[in-house]
């Protein structure tokens, strides 16, 4: 204890039969410890430093005072006060792992997230969230890798740099008994569509599982999943299959074109952006035993009583995961989006089925429409224009200008563009990923492209 006076760090160190502080960490390498005092800020009042805290988070520009069309992982939809009403109580906040009677409310909030969302999925097992989509991307990996005792994995390109990036460190470096090799599938550049013939190349004897995305990264929606699924299992391998859950409304549910395990993002059920961190991903699959065992994440059940009428619900296969196993279980289990299952399940139960309908369809309705709009300005032109979803890729080759000059030149109009994809997508040119939602209005769309007609025209 930083705080402790020295008899009290003394008795401590005696009972461990240790000499001092420092012997508790000889076994860090000398040329890692610090040799120097830490070189801090003198220590403000705390009015000194709230008032330091303000005006440096004040330099932000955030999505309230500034029209916003950036997705590309993290997009801003309308969130009902009922969810923050319900998710601020405090029965959530003091809720922690006790004995069944205390867990009961929570147990049974936990299974309507679930039993709601495999609903609209159409799968009968989901697993508690984990903390993003690209994590459950990597554990949805492992867990085919496992069943199929096979280690590649093969991978759409058109996917989103830093979940690949997650994927990657999933999949462990060569030198790990565990790795499991990573290998990317191209993509059509001129439809975004994954090239069936390259996954022909790819997939083989060792491909544990095929990985693709609808909507894709760059908005596509991918119409050959039963063609690449069937190419999957015709190898042996399974079929995983990343799906954005508020399109589920009007795109069919992945089970229906061959998917195995299906796993996505549940960021846009309920949950603001937070600055992107910790938004949640799932995993959900069919309910086979195969598939239940190779789970990392917590499961909640529910039972009779023996009152009839009554149900009771609690964790299963809490003896698989790294809770009961620890460093032996199915990869290591997170809690930290457990909350936002809580908003999850209050979102999907206040939208119900005709709302996942109707929030799809306006999307699908603004979103092609801006498309359309933005495509009419000089020298832009709109890369993949049909068969899209909330997000789609604009190129400004034709313009002279390049993404990060246009972006530049929004924001003194109170805008923040689309995400740049000249880096990461060089063959793409200058072109950027916008998204549109329900939360944008006909006067935005038309806010919007008036600013880059003036903008390209500079």
């Amino acid at each position: 204890m930083a705080n402790s006076v020295p008899a009290i760090k003394q008795e401590m160190l005696d009972s461990i039969g240790a000499s001092s502080v420092a012997e508790l960490f000889s076994q860090v390498p000398v040329e890692h410890r610090l040799s120097r005092p830490l070189d801090l800020p003198p220590a403000l009042t705390e009015s000194e430093l709230q008032r330091h805290l303000i005006s440096t988070l004040s330099k932000n520009q955030t999505t309230e005072q500034n029209l916003n069309f950036l997705g590309a992982g993290c997009w801003q939809h309308h969130v009902p006060a009922a969810v923050d009403e319900v998710v601020r109580r405090n029965e959530w906040l003091t809720s922690v792992f006790g004995e069944p009677s205390s867990d009961h409310g929570r147990n049974q909030a936990w299974f309507e997230f679930c039993s709601q969302l495999g609903e609209l999925l159409k799968m009968d097992l989901v697993g508690m969230p984990v903390r993003s989509w690209g994590v459950a991307a990597g554990h949805a990996i492992r867990m085919a890798s496992r069943i199929t005792g096979r280690d590649e994995v093969a991978v759409v390109r058109a996917i989103d740099p830093e979940r690949l990036s997650v994927i990657r460190n999933y999949c462990e470096p060569i030198e790990m008994p565990s790795h499991i090799t990573v290998r990317l599938v191209e993509f059509d550049p001129a439809t975004g569509l994954m090239d069936l013939d390259d996954l022909r190349e790819v997939v083989g004897d060792k491909t544990a599982a095929v990985y693709f995305e609808t909507p894709s990264y760059l908005g596509v929606i991918e119409h050959q999943g039963a063609e690449i699924a069937a190419i999957a299992h015709a190898a042996g391998a399974e079929t995983i299959v990343g799906v954005d859950p508020i399109s589920l409304g009007v795109l069919a549910a992945p089970i229906d074109y061959g998917a195995d395990i299906v796993i996505g993002t549940t960021q846009p059920l309920g949950v603001h952006m937070n600055t992107g961190g910790g938004v949640g991903g799932f995993i959900a699959s069919r309910d086979e035993e195969r598939y239940a065992r190779q789970y990392p994440t917590l499961f909640i059940s529910i039972t009779d009583t023996t009152k009839e009428g009554e149900y009771g619900f609690g964790l299963s296969l809490f003896e698989q995961s790294s809770y009961g196993l620890r460093e032996k279980g199915k990869d290591w289990t997170g809690h930290s989006v457990y909350m936002w299952a809580i908003a999850n399940a209050v979102y999907m139960a206040l939208m119900g089925p005709e709302g996942f309908k109707d929030v799809g369809e306006l999307i699908l309705r603004r979103a092609h429409y801006a498309a359309r709009r933005i495509a009419s300005i000089e020298g832009v032109r709109v890369a993949f224009p049909s068969g899209f979803f909330k997000e789609f890729v604009v190129d400004f080759s034709g313009t002279g200008h390049s993404v990060a000059d246009i972006n530049k030149a929004l924001r003194a109009h109170g805008i923040f563009g689309g995400k740049d994809l000249s880096r990461d997508f060089p063959e793409l040119g200058q072109s950027a990923l916008f998204c549109v939602t329900e939360v944008h209005t006909q006067a935005d769309l038309l806010r919007l492209a008036d600013a880059l007609s003036e903008v390209v025209a500079r």
